[in-house]
């Protein structure tokens, strides 16, 4: 056992964050934590590697082995450069490599006996040199460096002049050198490309030692785990499998413990019922007997009820009013920053009710295409049309339609001053800020908490266009899937960046990758361009419709091949799966026989039970209506014994005390009978 996690519990002011937490990792395992934001998953962490110290509990590692590692906010030395900050991880097998050097000039100058014990040494040292990866570690840096998204000309710069994205990258890379027995990574997808994802899946997929990850990235879990840790209300559940195995596994726990907490409570419920009604019957036994359940019922140990899926954010996308068939229309749009070209005659346009996804590898100009839309960057040549009634909504990953200085509260009253302060207030509510909450500063939320109130602004702004600069970064998967719902939901049309494949698989229509300049278009989801993209790149570059210095191609639309003038005939946002099946609409299966039967039987049991309770009720209405009979008989018979003017009638009375002994003996059956039925 590599590492294990015994009964970790970790409380702050705020309240308990992890509760007795129990879990271990194997050698060579690959092991996933997951849970909304605010679970713990980063407080685990920080209680594994030593940086928190748990309230209780114990976190043991097996004699001798190592770990990296990677924070969200990682550190790297400024003053070196990309390489050579990567190079000190190796700085053991290049001192080892230097004491080679050393030994070949020593054993060109000696003889006899000393050469023979400098040769001794100089192969056991060349011996360690080679199990250290002495003759790779130069091509492994780079490897790691090109994979991580680094160009071999940017090897030399100064990571003092990196952006905080870059600078995590480093540190990532120097953590996969080191190779320790198990890489621990928190968020590692946050700052990579699609490729360089894709290089970092197949590096861990891999990997001879053990990882654990924490992360929102759901194709990034299935490619690499095989084991799910889920953080919930500060309780640790175990899963085996990816994490849509888990994602399974969890909806049928999930559904179990709801029909486990729903029996009891309607136990619970008829419990008390039952013990109310032998109140009411007002006689020592049934009394007796109405106390007796009262104390089996308070030991009964309360289910919690169980957290309903995506129940608590609400968001929900309506245009304002619908825009013209045409949308966007881009011309032979060009932007570059001095030397470096990000797109050259760039053409396409977008119908309504389109959802495109734009992919690309970071640095291509992604981002910036937005800004020019939305007029915060200006293009160097070519233009940009809007359609009829198109009302721009714009959702920026850096958060910078955000006022750092203003509440949450004057955040929206500001931009929406005719709603009511109820009105603001149930908005932030719904976007999980309540009580004070709403007078926090922008300035001192997390990215997270800036990203819901982004949307809170966009559900607002009734717009019939969104444009969104990677939407899903610092939200968690629940998050995630409600985004993905408002999105399919939405009626108005969508423009996209993302590296988050599984909601571009989820969300897109269209494609369009930004490469060598230009705009290559699949006319499908994520899938249909992972299948496609190799033939319909191979046939852009035939072409000459990709590359900086190409000019504008018009070719088919139809996602077999590349094109970089993109009008789509159509608007229909469901066209995502163009190589979908074709349903079956006669009505008929082979086993329609079998289904017909086994319909039958199920209708038929389900009458068979319905009269058992028919007559279980009725029942049990009959029964407490010859209890009230009976009831009310007895307070007569009561009455008469009561009454003064037959106090002298010995012979009645005695008749008198016989039936009410009578009718004593029938109630006692009666509330047996009752109590019996009543269960």
């Amino acid at each position: 056992m590599l590492l294990s996690c015994q009964n970790i519990s970790v409380e702050f002011v705020t309240g308990v964050v992890l509760n007795s937490v129990s879990f271990h990792i194997e050698n060579n395992e690959k092991a996933a934590i997951v849970g909304i934001n605010g679970a713990g998953k980063t407080t685990l962490l920080r209680a594994i590697v030593g940086e928190l110290e748990p309230d209780s509990g114990v976190v043991a590692f097996e004699k001798d082995k190592t770990f990296g590692y990677l924070a969200q906010n990682a550190s790297v030395n400024t003053e070196n450069t990309i390489y050579d900050e990567l190079l000190e991880v190796k700085r053991d097998v290049i001192n080892m490599e230097q004491r080679l050097r050393d030994y070949e000039d020593r054993m060109s100058q000696v003889t006899g006996d000393e050469l023979n014990t400098l040769i001794e040494r100089y192969h056991t040292l060349q011996h360690n040199f080679s199990l250290l990866g002495g003759e790779t570690y130069m091509s492994e840096l780079k490897g790691v460096l090109n994979g991580l998204g680094f160009a071999d000309n940017e090897f030399d710069k100064k990571i003092s002049t990196l952006s905080g994205g870059q600078k995590t990258r480093v540190a990532l890379g120097k953590i996969l050198l080191a190779s320790p027995d198990l890489i621990i990574l928190d968020e590692p997808t946050n700052h990579l490309d699609l490729n360089s994802i894709n290089w970092l899946e197949g590096y861990l997929k891999n990997y001879k030692g053990a990882v654990l990850i924490v992360s929102h990235d759901r194709y990034f879990l299935d490619k690499i785990a095989t084991k799910v840790i889920e953080l919930e209300r500060g309780h640790c559940t175990v899963f085996s499998g990816n994490y849509s195995d888990y994602s399974v596994k969890k909806e049928q726990l999930r559904i179990t413990e709801l029909r486990a907490y729903l029996n009891q409570q309607r136990d619970i419920k008829h419990q008390e019922a039952v013990i109310e009604k032998l109140k009411s019957f007002n006689r020592e036994k049934s009394i007796k007997r109405a106390e007796s359940r009262e104390k089996m019922l308070n030991k009964v140990e309360r289910l919690e009820k169980p957290a309903e899926v995506n129940s608590d954010m609400k968001l929900v996308l309506t245009p304002h009013c619908q825009s013209g068939e045409d949308v966007l229309k881009v011309e032979n749009l060009a932007k570059s920053y001095g030397s470096l070209k990000l797109f050259e005659n760039a053409n396409f346009e977008i119908k309504r009710g389109e959802h495109v996804a734009i992919l690309g590898n970071n640095g291509t100009g992604k981002t910036t295409l937005l800004k020019i839309l939305n007029e915060l960057e200006t293009a160097d040549k070519g233009s940009f049309t809007l359609g009829s009634k198109v009302e721009i909504g714009y959702y920026d990953q850096e958060h910078h339609v955000l006022h750092p200085e203003k509440t949450l509260y004057d955040e929206i009253a500001d931009d929406y001053p005719y709603l009511t302060i109820t009105e603001i207030r149930n908005t932030l509510a719904a976007f999980l800020f309540t009580g004070d909450d709403v007078f926090k500063l922008i300035k001192d939320l997390s990215g997270g908490e800036r990203g819901r109130v982004s949307l809170a602004k966009l559900m607002l702004s009734d717009c019939n266009f969104l444009i969104l600069d990677e939407p899903t970064n610092h939200l968690d998967i629940q998050s995630k899937e409600i985004l993905e719902t408002a999105i399919n939901s939405y009626e108005g049309t969508v423009l996209y960046v993302s590296h988050d494949r599984y909601f571009i698989n989820k969300t897109a229509s269209r494609i369009m990758e930004l490469t060598e300049g230009n705009f290559v278009q699949y006319i499908g989801n994520y899938e249909y361009y992972l299948e496609k993209r190799d033939t319909v790149l191979a046939a852009a570059r035939k072409n000459g419709i990709i590359g900086l210095d190409s000019t504008s191609t018009d070719t088919d639309s139809s996602g077999s091949a590349a094109t970089n003038n993109s009008g789509t005939n159509g608007s229909n946002s469901n066209s995502s799966s163009t190589n979908g099946s074709v349903s079956n609409t006669s009505g008929i299966s082979n086993s329609g026989t079998a289904s017909v039967s086994s319909s039958a039987a199920d209708w038929k049991a389900q009458k068979e039970l319905q009269a058992q309770q028919r007559k279980k009720e009725n029942a049990l209405k009959k029964c407490e209506d010859n209890i009230a009979k009976l009831e009310a008989e007895m307070a007569d018979v009561d009455a008469q014994l009561s009454d003064s003017s037959n106090g002298n009638n010995v012979a009645l009375l005695q008749e008198l005390t016989k039936k009410r002994n009578e009718l004593e003996s029938s109630l006692e059956k009666l509330y047996e009978e009752w109590e019996e039925l009543a269960e």
